[in-house]
């Protein structure tokens, strides 16, 4: 028998718009979670949802008061998958690697009042706000941490469109990829027979980090998804079975989504490309 002490714990942090969450999105923690412990060396404790803020301007991106509390709604029968409105709450778009890093210093610190003062950019002058270049630096914290054993990885759990979004210019910066694959480490549920190798082989970083890439593969194939959703909505088709009841009957109390909805961020640059873009000129 293993000895449990020695498994490494993870928490699974999945980042995304959640637009609606459907069962697919709840599906991808169970298999990450069964791959996991079957390799024996690992102990998932704890799934996080952050569905990401309205700042991201995606199309048809509905308010994140609604996608958080259909999150809620859908995991409320979890007993260790929970949603965090954290990253939903701020007014400008975050990149997944500060909601990462986010995550990661909150289970460094057991206040919570210390892991917000290290993850979001601090106001009041004075001695602390010259440590706010290096406020989400886990690196730095991990030599503080008298034993690093004992803290939990954090690692993204993620879709093959995620990663696979890597390659798209602008999207992401190749710096915050390194630091997602080499210090946290990427859970990635694709479909079998799927491509994810051979986009991980044709990327120098992935490559080089690709001991810390969990690839796990979907055997009984689930093809829903949010925009298959909405769609279906539009067209006053049925949606049952696709979503949990509850959230089917928030959005049908509430009357989400619609063409208008869809239409809403229509010709609006992306956040991460708008910031990237001009980053790039400087």
């Amino acid at each position: 028998m293993e000895d449990p002490d020695k498994k490494t714990e993870v928490v699974l942090l999945a980042c995304g718009s959640f637009n609606p969450i459907t069962n697919m999105h709840l599906r991808l923690f169970e298999l990450a979670k069964d791959y996991f412990h079957e390799t024996g060396k690992y102990k998932v404790i704890k799934g996080i949802i952050s569905p990401v803020g309205d700042a991201y301007k995606k199309k048809g991106l509905i308010s994140a008061n609604h996608r958080v509390t259909m999150a809620k709604l859908a995991t409320k029968n979890s007993d260790w998958v929970e949603v965090d409105d954290w990253e939903s709450s701020q007014s400008e778009w975050l990149e997944t690697l500060k909601v990462l890093r986010y995550h990661h210093q909150k289970l460094l610190s057991p206040d919570p009042t210390n892991s917000l003062q290290n993850a979001i950019p601090l106001t009041k002058p004075g001695r602390k706000r010259k440590q706010e270049p290096n406020r989400h630096d886990p690196v730095k914290k991990k030599n503080q941490s008298p034993d690093i054993k004992s803290v939990p990885q954090v690692k993204l759990l993620c879709g093959s469109d995620m990663l696979e979004s890597f390659g798209i210019p602008n999207l992401w910066k190749s710096e915050d990829i390194t630091e997602i694959v080499q210090n946290h480490g990427l859970v990635c549920i694709s479909r079998a027979g799927n491509t994810v190798q051979k986009f991980i082989y044709e990327s120098d970083i992935l490559w080089r980090h690709k001991d810390n890439i969990h690839l796990v593969e979907e055997w009984i194939t689930n093809d829903i998804s949010s925009t298959k959703i909405r769609r279906a909505l539009r067209r006053g088709q049925s949606i049952r079975y696709l979503v949990p009841d509850v959230v089917q009957a928030y959005i049908e109390k509430n009357n989400l989504y619609s063409p208008e909805s869809e239409d809403r961020n229509a010709g609006v640059v992306l956040a991460p490309l708008q910031k990237h873009a001009s980053d790039s000129k400087n």
